[in-house]
């Protein structure tokens, strides 16, 4: 069966103004991504690459250009709309875990189905699957602070996987990580979104964090090659 487009961004422009200082981020930059599909995204730090997925999660606006998320405009909704989006088809991964420290590991990855009204059995299950796949059954009660860098990575990663998104936004998901722990992150994040059947975009400079994708783009100059 031949790959179907789930995320289109066609020809982009993003352009900021400071200060009397004009910088062009992007200028007509396109890229694709198939259903089911793990791209990574190598590019040098300021090469745009946290505004490229701000921009395909409508979290920011181009100037020019647009984004088809399985056949929706992004930027044609409303912001209450794009919200909505984010929280029912998008999963964010950061390189800083950005847990909330006043809430355990479970609470934390419970956010995002709270944030959906989901049922507090429904969550629990959903939690308490998520923390066995991603190796931190017993550890729910816990607070962020007493886990380490890895254990951390691996609660982000539950609770951006815990509503089942379609897509995956992983923006420099082990650059707070030393190499052994990062490998094993990138094993963990890449199995689990191949076994949902998600779609991934893994922002990243390193290019062996990239050899697990499926394929490489390469963002210079404000415009996506493939590697």
């Amino acid at each position: 069966m031949a790959p179907m487009t789930f995320v289109i961004v066609d020809r982009l422009r993003k352009v900021y103004q400071s200060r009397g200082t004009r910088q062009v981020v992007f200028d007509a930059l396109s890229l694709t991504l198939d259903r089911g599909e793990v791209v990574a995204l190598l590019g040098e730090s300021g090469s745009g690459k946290t505004t490229l997925l701000n921009l395909m999660s409508g979290i920011d606006t181009p100037d020019a250009g647009t984004v088809l998320l399985d056949g929706v405009a992004v930027h044609g909704l409303g912001e209450p709309a794009r919200t909505l989006l984010r929280r029912e088809r998008i999963g964010f991964v950061f390189q800083f875990f950005n847990l909330i420290p006043t809430l355990t590991v479970a609470e934390n990855i419970a956010l995002p189905l709270q944030l959906l009204g989901r049922s507090p059995q429904s969550a629990h299950e959903q939690v308490s699957r998520l923390l066995a796949e991603t190796g931190l059954a017993g550890a729910g009660e816990r607070y962020p602070e007493t886990l380490s860098g890895g254990e951390q990575q691996r609660a982000a990663i539950a609770r951006a996987l815990v509503h089942e998104p379609a897509l995956l936004l992983a923006d420099e998901p082990t650059g707070n990580l030393d190499e052994k722990t990062a490998r094993r992150i990138i094993d963990l994040l890449t199995g689990l979104v191949r076994r949902k059947g998600a779609t991934l975009l893994l922002v990243t400079h390193s290019e062996a964090v990239s050899h697990s994708a499926d394929r490489i783009l390469s963002l210079r100059h404000g415009q996506v090659t493939a590697v």
